[in-house]
């Protein structure tokens, strides 16, 4: 059998320590469809690879990220920018490892995933990964809903369904073209950063402070209170999806098959992914920072809501725009995560099931289980359970990492999957210490929440 179109003839899966070989290329829509020109220089090549790295880094500034950053600066001012620089950092380090994993195996992590586990726990991973993607999809359908509340006084529940309509966009975009979706995503995350960028001229923070903030303290792990929002801007930031979503789309790229072009397409993918978290370092970061300079320092440590955020921030800054500007790069932040949570969603289960929906029904099955608890909290509990829901949803997202983490890095340090590609010892280590610091973050998390700590 001939293998599919664009894809290097398979090695036999007994040489290349999987158990089986693909079936189909991953997004195969979409696979090596962006030709990188040849013997073009460093620039030119650096913008052709461009794109895939700024699609993940949408996940790493959605809602979500709004609602743990915003929670996090007034409550505790600027102490946790440390986390946020932390947390990127991890991102920065994963997400390299899964354009490598993507472009040297031809594997996106969800294949991976199903051509080494037996398939009993390819379905269970497929499933953590789903609950997943839900809870990121929850996130997106509240800070849309809220923030077409903010601007257009669009209720809540009416929000919510509203954000069902997406499906038309992704579709719209999908038919254009792959880069015509990454046009319009890096157009949005440009925006959220004007947004914040006006919004730190009128918050005027404290370099000093900001610095301090990026200093850890013990208080961390001493304060469940801060600890829960810090394991909610953890899930919010390094986000389990985007290391499926990354493995992907770098294959959008037609480099070359053999170890030359392969190592070049690294380099190039590496720059592009962490150009575009440090990017998102600064959304974050100013978030964060906004909040703290407005809220905490005034006193007003109780501001967690979005909405709430967004009534008080004029009036206190004494600034007419700076709500409206809040509540535009919030909407910017909600749709562009939106159009990543669709291939996400699309890669995961055709990588673990080899089951393809067509696009807009996988979708509109994603979102439906998003809104259904959305529209009820929204419906029930108004603009406090939408808020509680939001962090909530950030540390679902926290706890399914390592069940993403530890197979990505299992397999990128396996020199039989990954060749000469495989991590060197340095790269090893530092990547087990971070899946180790993510689990036992969340298993004190979970010990903290559940009282078995006795506190």
């Amino acid at each position: 059998m001939e293998p599919p179109s664009g894809m290097a003839t398979p090695a036999p899966a007994s040489t290349t320590g999987w158990k089986r070989e693909p079936d189909a290329p991953s997004l195969a829509e979409s696979h090596r469809t962006i030709s990188i020109p040849a013997g073009a220089g460093f620039w030119r090549k650096l913008l052709a690879f461009s794109g895939p790295g700024y699609l993940v880094a949408v996940g790493y500034m959605d809602p979500g990220n709004w609602a743990t950053d915003l929670a996090g600066g007034s409550a505790f001012g600027y102490s946790l920018l440390s986390v946020i620089l932390l947390s990127n950092l991890m991102a920065i380090l994963l997400q390299s490892l899964c354009a490598k994993l993507g472009i040297v195996t031809g594997r996106d992590l969800a294949q991976a995933c199903r051509d080494h586990y037996s398939r009993p726990v390819a379905v269970g991973l497929w499933l953590l990964c789903e609950v997943a993607i839900c809870a990121c999809d929850l996130a997106e359908v509240i800070g849309t809903a809220i923030a077409l509340n903010l601007l257009f006084g669009i209720p809540l529940v009416w929000g919510v369904c509203i954000t069902a309509l997406d499906v038309l966009l992704v579709l719209w975009l999908a038919n254009r073209g792959f880069r015509w979706l990454e046009a319009l995503v890096v157009g949005l995350v440009f925006l959220i950063g004007v947004c914040f960028g006006l919004e730190i001229l009128f918050s005027k923070p404290a370099v000093r402070d900001i610095l301090g903030g990026f200093l850890p303290t013990t208080e961390l792990v001493t304060n469940p209170a801060m600890l829960y929002i810090a394991i909610g801007i953890l899930g919010a930031t390094v986000m389990p999806h985007n290391l499926y979503l990354h493995s992907s789309i770098v294959q959008t790229r037609k480099y070359a098959q053999d170890a030359r072009g392969k190592r070049e397409a690294i380099k190039f993918a590496t720059i592009d992914s962490t150009a575009a978290l440090m990017f998102a370092l600064f959304i974050n970061g100013s978030i964060l920072v906004v909040a703290a300079a407005t809220f905490y320092t005034r006193g007003r440590h109780d501001v967690a809501e979005i909405q709430d955020a967004f009534q008080l921030l004029s009036p206190m800054l004494g600034v007419g725009v700076a709500g409206i500007v809040f509540a535009v790069a919030l909407l910017a932040s909600g749709q562009n995560s939106t159009l990543t949570g669709t291939l996400a969603g699309q890669i995961v289960m055709e990588g673990f099931l080899n089951v393809r929906l067509r696009p807009w029904l996988r979708r509109l099955i994603t979102r439906a289980i998003a809104i259904i608890p959305a529209a009820i909290v929204a419906g029930v509990y108004g603009e406090s359970g939408t808020a509680k829901l939001l962090v909530f949803s950030q540390v679902v997202l926290s706890l399914q990492l390592p069940f993403a983490v530890v197979p990505l890095v299992m397999f990128t340090s396996d020199r039989k999957k990954m060749g000469e590609f495989a991590n060197p010892p340095w790269i090893k280590v530092l990547a087990w210490v971070v899946a180790t610091l993510i689990i036992g973050l969340n298993l004190k998390l979970l010990l903290d929440v559940t009282g078995i700590t006795g506190r």
